[in-house]
């Protein structure tokens, strides 16, 4: 798959994110992606498990370096959903919206996640590891934990990955060159207007504890916005998991 960065393809990793940070700790250069066929021990937020069998997916991890201190960082994970969520929709999946923070689906089910790890010290000279998952071809996985669907099961065909890393490659380039040089405020606007839970009343759930709220969208930084008992609230952190109240 041509693009815009070095890529090196392997038939099976653990994750595509773990050999990412073994290959900045053996001081490779980056910008570089990492693809697999198959993943063992693929990983999604909260350490879940990343269903990944063989030549089926998309499993892809893009190494950055980051110089440029925290603001660059801002917002960041809400970027990438909005540049697989593009990918997507050209290969002609239109109903495909976002879920806070960085979840990619059609109606309610999964076809994206997207894990970002960082290595280094944000405030000085860091690498950024982007991963990311797209159920791209998969009929039937048995072993996924909550509803999922595929590029294939919306569209009714079986599509070339390349043309997906090479389409997903571009929407990266595109929206994170954007988000470098105007920040996230600039597309927080593109980012709520695909937001698929905008105005509906959810569960926030942060370990034990839980907030009922209304979405009223996210804040500059890509914080989520919960109206919760009649005042607004803001939250962020890796560790927060969100639902819908109808489905708890």
């Amino acid at each position: 798959a041509a693009g815009p960065w070095p890529v090196s393809i392997h038939e099976s990793l653990d994750s595509t994110n773990a050999e990412s940070l073994r290959a900045i700790d053996r001081g490779q250069t980056a910008p570089f992606v990492i693809l697999a066929e198959r993943q063992l021990a693929g990983r999604g937020r909260r350490g879940r498990k990343w269903v990944s069998p063989f030549a089926e997916n998309i499993y892809y991890s893009l190494v950055l370096r980051m110089d440029g201190g925290m603001r660059q960082l801002e917002g960041l994970s809400l970027v990438v959903g909005l540049a697989v969520l593009s990918a997507l929709r050209e290969m002609g999946i239109e109903r495909a919206g976002l879920k806070w923070p960085n979840d990619v689906l059609v109606g309610n089910k999964k076809i994206a996640g997207i894990l970002l790890e960082l290595v280094g010290d944000p405030a000085d000279v860091c690498h950024l590891v982007i991963g990311i998952g797209i159920n791209a071809n998969m009929r039937v996985a048995s072993e996924v934990d909550q509803a999922w669907t595929s590029v294939f099961l919306e569209s009714g065909k079986a599509i070339n990955r390349n043309s997906l890393v090479s389409s997903l490659n571009q929407s990266l380039l595109t929206y994170l060159k954007r988000h470098e040089s105007s920040g996230f405020a600039a597309i927080q606007a593109e980012w709520e207007s695909n937001h698929l839970w905008q105005g509906r009343e959810v569960l926030l759930i942060a370990g034990v504890h839980q907030v009922d709220g209304t979405v009223m969208g996210i804040d500059q930084q890509g914080a989520l916005r919960l109206r919760v008992e009649g005042e607004e609230k803001v939250f962020s952190g890796g560790e927060l998991s969100l639902r819908l109240r109808h489905d708890s």
